[in-house]
């Protein structure tokens, strides 16, 4: 754990951050400290506002989703109501994004849109406090008599958060006041007192603190506790998986490592670092950095991808990441980044804004195809058979990952996608004790106060990750000394900082200027992007003898519609001796084309391919985030070698 030096931070209900700690090594920036002015996260930031939001809309309207909360208002359900039973979230994170996206852009079209379907919501609402479609009404099963698998609790977890978002870009309005009637519920029915059990996907965790925080009510806080420490009992009993499924086989305070399903896990463990850190738990917060760190090291996929199991959605044991099996869900990636951005908040250790950059680019940037109206589930590193084509009308199985499709049985994907992306730009800087660390780089403006009052204000100017020249100019006059810090990422080795006539060396971390700076000043950060190979672990036994390309923070890949006529992936083997290049802004290898027998019986004393007839072959290679751009392709991020 880092020694930062810990700083009580003021938890005001406004100011637009998604993330708002009492105390910790760093402060999040709000919506209205830092915007984006241009790049690669401005260009998806701006197609999630004009086309994601309303496409998430349109589907659940259509699918008769939203309808589910008329129908309980105008006491008309029935037991084939639409949508599975944890549909009402995916409602709840649409009015999240919304609200944020209101929040970064004042689009009164954005909050009229809110404001319509908050209101649909609000009206299903019971008297005490209870809001869900699937349960508890004419023809449906009654309340929370199935914990394990009703995700009631989830579902209120996102009511709450979506009530966040607008508390903190508009203020109290009646999302705001029905979500506090339900954390009243919730805190009613599974206080001390109440129900002694949880739910089994986590979620209400992090709604009830972050709505404790936003509200400063300490008893949502101490809900969360509760649910927190009530995991890992046994107290939702078997499960066909096993208990981890539901993180419910060892104690939080206990584990070693993410387990079971994924996303449940990593929702779980940013629950339980808000927690941590608003009661000042050290031991819990010591655990989920454990887990964060055994998991990295042993469980998670070039791209930041978390989960390698299909049938469960969930981690593997330490070391099986198959690449052509890869699962890693994009909601995965999501909560990886949600656990992570907690940590660096509650520590500042460089390594959680390494993992962030890393899962930006190669799992949320990859699953959202480039007019944000289709969308990958499941992110594999390795596509043997080109999928069908999709079309744009369909809805298709959750778990298909050959191409990116408008919508999924189960569409936890998109709505999330929408909210991150709509706050992409809080995860870029903090305010630590003495200044400013930029953690991501992109092309914008930052305005903010420090702790002691004083303003600073800078522009970044950059093209990255095209490019690895980041430029800050100062540009407000800021009395006194204060530290601006920059990140070096984990792959950048050979970084050089310009400080007016200054030139120095920068390694992996935090690189550190501290001084009073003037208006007109400008530092300037060159980032080695030369693309590069990377080995796998020996211990990785599914892409042993392989080799994948990384430029800067980008994953590259090897799609089919690259390769010459009649050549396929299972044909190509990579010369290392020749290093990976770029040419005219494409990444290229050099390979061999190889004979590849098809014999009846698919093990011989032989390698199973011919040396005698190889060929020389330039292998154009594509960041991973855009594959399957272009129609069906088989694609491979690891390369086998010769």
């Amino acid at each position: 754990m880092s020694t930062t030096q810990q700083v009580a931070w003021p938890t005001d209900p406004t100011g637009g951050r998604p993330v708002v700690p009492s105390t910790g090594a760093l402060r999040p920036l709000g919506l209205s400290e830092i915007a984006l002015t241009g790049g690669f996260w401005s260009c998806r930031q701006r197609t999630n506002a004009q086309a994601t939001l309303a496409h998430c809309q349109m589907w659940m309207e259509r699918l008769g989703w939203v309808a589910n909360f008329d129908r309980v208002a105008d006491a008309t359900t029935r037991p084939d109501r639409p949508g599975l039973v944890f549909s009402d979230s995916e409602i709840y994170k649409l009015l999240e994004a919304m609200a944020w996206e209101f929040g970064r852009t004042g689009d009164l079209r954005v909050d009229a849109a809110f404001q319509a379907l908050s209101e649909r919501v609000v009206r299903a609402q019971d008297a005490d406090g209870y809001l869900n479609t699937s349960f508890g009404h004419g023809g449906q099963a009654p309340r929370y008599c199935d914990l394990a698998g009703g995700h009631e609790l989830y579902c209120a977890g996102h009511l709450l958060q979506a009530a966040v978002a607008r508390l903190r870009t508009y203020g109290v309005d009646e999302l705001v006041e029905a979500a506090r009637r339900s954390a009243d519920h919730v805190c009613d029915t599974f206080g001390a007192s109440g129900i002694a059990s949880v739910c089994g996907h986590p979620e209400i965790e992090l709604g009830l603190v972050e709505l404790g925080r936003a509200l400063g009510e300490q008893r949502y806080v101490d809900q969360a506790l509760l649910f927190v420490d009530r995991r890992g009992h046994g107290t939702l009993g078997d499960h066909a998986f096993g208990r981890e499924y539901y993180q419910d086989d060892v104690p939080v305070r206990d584990a070693d490592a993410w387990r079971g399903h994924a996303v449940r896990a990593l929702y779980l463990s940013a629950a339980a670092v808000d927690v941590a850190v608003e009661r000042k738990d050290q031991v819990l917060l010591e655990a989920i950095a454990r887990q964060w760190a055994n998991t990295v090291a042993r469980r998670t996929y070039l791209t930041g991808g978390m989960g390698s199991h299909q049938q469960d959605e969930g981690f593997g044991r330490d070391w099986v990441l198959p690449a052509d099996r890869a699962y890693c869900e994009t909601c995965a990636g999501v909560g990886s980044v949600m656990v992570s951005w907690r940590l660096f908040l509650a520590t500042g250790d460089v390594r959680y804004a390494d993992l962030i950059e890393r899962t930006f680019f190669n799992i949320v940037a990859t699953s959202v195809r480039e007019d944000g109206r289709a969308f990958f589930y499941a992110n594999t590193l390795h596509q043997r058979v080109p999928g069908p084509a999709v079309t744009d009308d369909e809805v298709s199985p959750r778990a298909s990952s050959s191409m990116r499709a408008p919508w999924f049985d189960v569409s936890c994907c998109p709505t999330n996608l929408a909210r991150t992306l709509a706050t992409w730009h809080t995860y870029a800087a903090a305010i630590d004790r003495t200044g400013l660390s930029i953690c991501q780089y992109a092309a914008a403006t930052v305005r903010t106060t420090l702790q002691d009052g004083r303003e600073i204000g800078l522009d970044i100017q950059t093209n990255y990750p095209r490019s690895g020249l980041v430029t800050v100019h100062i540009t407000r006059p800021t009395p006194g000394p204060w530290t601006l810090r920059l990140r070096i990422p984990d792959w950048a080795e050979g970084a050089v900082v310009h400080d007016g006539d200054q030139r120095t060396l920068a390694h992996p971390g935090f690189v550190q200027l501290e001084r009073e700076f003037a208006v007109g000043e400008q530092i300037v950060l060159h980032l080695p992007m030369a693309p590069r190979f990377t080995n796998p672990s020996p211990h990785l036994d599914a892409v042993r003898g392989c080799v994948a390309v990384e430029r800067g923070p980008e994953v590259m890949c090897l799609e089919s519609v690259d390769l010459p006529t009649g050549v396929s992936l299972d044909e190509i083997r990579i010369d290392t001796s020749i290093p990976p290049r770029e040419l005219h802004g494409r990444v290229f290898v050099s390979g061999h084309r190889v004979e590849v027998r098809e014999d009846a019986w698919p093990y011989s004393a032989s390698a199973g391919w011919s040396a005698d007839s190889q060929q020389v072959v330039d292998l154009p290679l594509t960041p991973y985030h855009a594959w399957a751009n272009r129609g069906p392709s088989t694609m491979r991020v690891w390369l086998p070698t010769l």
